[in-house]
């Protein structure tokens, strides 16, 4: 292997005998810098969680119950480290995954989710578009130069969120499909916003004013069904018509009503053989029934917290369903299906304790928020390549010359006794 992602603490080291000063890699500061950056509203927006936040909590309290067990002269060199995975039929270098965030222009207001995708496409790791974007899929796609079908290079995933009209709906996909979005990511467990009082207590809704609608905003289907057929991104248009498709918009991609699972043929039929993956998938019952509704893989997620109150952390669902998945049986030449998680991830240490919990691919969410608010692509660029030396470094020095190596044997609980 050439080009270790841990060189990135010798770039840092090395610049700065030229003087160059780096983006902090303490992504705690990080967050706090870019709080004192930001609007507080938009800082809460992204910050924030259900409720108590106690599911939040609970997210970064689980990862602190497993201790990584390292083990000494195991012939390791970071130069031949191997974090290369395979996910839903391609290959990748590292098992980094970008999450979908949505509302990215209150963390930057000139490139938004475009930086982001940037970022990812240069260091070869899966970017995920959330369906609220500040900027059309077809622009993000365009701006960060992905290559629709290559085997190599950047990938990009379309997050939807899914509509209550079925025709938007598959005209969403369509034009993902078109612009060449490889693996259709179904976020479930939004749909309705939970119970967020950092945003209740500011009347902090982004979407009421046009914000994070840009894919349905631009959507013809959209336009023509609840706009009257006149675009509201025109330069004539009113305030009094954004409020009313943003109203539109928001009763599409949050209406309030939980879809059902014989809904998910309609998905395969629109999205076609490309690979499909449910995200915020908690419990085996659920990862079961997505298997057999034929889906690609399941994405172990509670949304960071952001939804339910009180839930259980995503890490505690994580390995009962990473065993159940990976247990199944395959025909020859079928993939295997895909397990993602995220959901307090801060550090290498902590995706090292999600492959070795049976994540194959791990996702990451706030900690490159941060990096957009403070500096753009360059910000984002910098958090991505922090947690991807970090994680390479944290499993070399623990022993391990590579993800295939990792697993249960390698942690045990901060309560057990050696």
């Amino acid at each position: 292997m050439s080009n270790p992602k841990s060189g990135y603490l010798r770039e840092i080291y090395v610049g700065g005998l030229s003087g160059s000063q780096p983006q902090t890699t303490d992504l705690r500061l990080l967050e706090q810098q870019a709080k004192e950056k930001l609007s507080p509203a938009a800082y809460a927006y992204v910050a924030g969680s259900a409720s108590t936040e106690s599911t939040a909590r609970g997210n970064l309290e689980a990862f602190a119950k497993w201790h990584i067990v390292p083990s000494m002269l195991r012939d390791v060199s970071l130069a031949e480290f191997d974090g290369s995975v395979r996910l839903f039929g391609r290959d990748y270098s590292s098992p980094l995954v970008v999450a979908p965030i949505g509302v990215q222009a209150q963390l930057h207001k000139d490139d938004a989710d475009c930086a982001t995708a940037k970022a990812a496409a240069e260091l070869e790791i899966p970017f995920t578009l959330s369906s609220a974007t500040s900027r059309p899929m077809e622009k993000v796609f365009e701006e960060a130069d992905f290559v629709k079908g290559e085997e190599e290079g950047g990938d990009a995933w379309f997050q939807l969120y899914w509509p209550q009209d079925d025709e938007l709906t598959e005209s969403l996909l369509g034009r993902a499909k078109k612009a060449g979005y490889r693996v259709l990511v179904v976020t479930l467990d939004t749909w309705n916003l939970g119970w967020r009082p950092r945003d209740l207590d500011t009347a902090y809704n982004p979407f009421l004013t046009g914000e994070g609608v840009a894919n349905v905003f631009s959507d013809p289907v959209f336009i023509q069904k609840y706009c009257d057929g006149k675009d509201p991104r025109r330069a004539d248009v009113s305030k009094d018509e954004i409020t009313e498709a943003s109203v539109a918009a928001i009763a599409q991609l949050s209406p309030g009503i939980s879809r059902t699972w014989s809904d998910l043929a309609l998905l395969r039929k629109l999205w076609g053989d490309g690979p499909i993956v449910l995200k915020g998938i908690q419990t085996l019952s659920d990862a079961a029934r997505a298997v057999e509704a034929g889906m690609d893989g399941v994405w172990v997620s509670n949304h960071g917290g952001r939804q339910v109150d009180g839930a259980l952390p995503s890490l505690n669902a994580l390995p009962a369903i990473a065993e159940y998945i990976h247990s199944l049986p395959r025909r020859e030449g079928e993939e295997k299906k895909t397990v993602i998680f995220d959901s307090g991830v801060r550090c290498g240490a902590d995706i090292m304790k999600a492959l070795c919990l049976g994540a194959d691919g791990v996702a990451v969410g706030r900690p490159w928020c941060w990096g957009l608010a403070m500096n753009g692509e360059d910000g984002v660029r910098d958090v991505l390549k922090t947690l991807l030396a970090d994680f390479e470094l944290n499993a070399g020095l623990a022993g391990f010359r590579s993800v295939k190596e990792l697993g249960r044997h390698a942690l045990v609980r901060a309560d057990s006794k050696m």
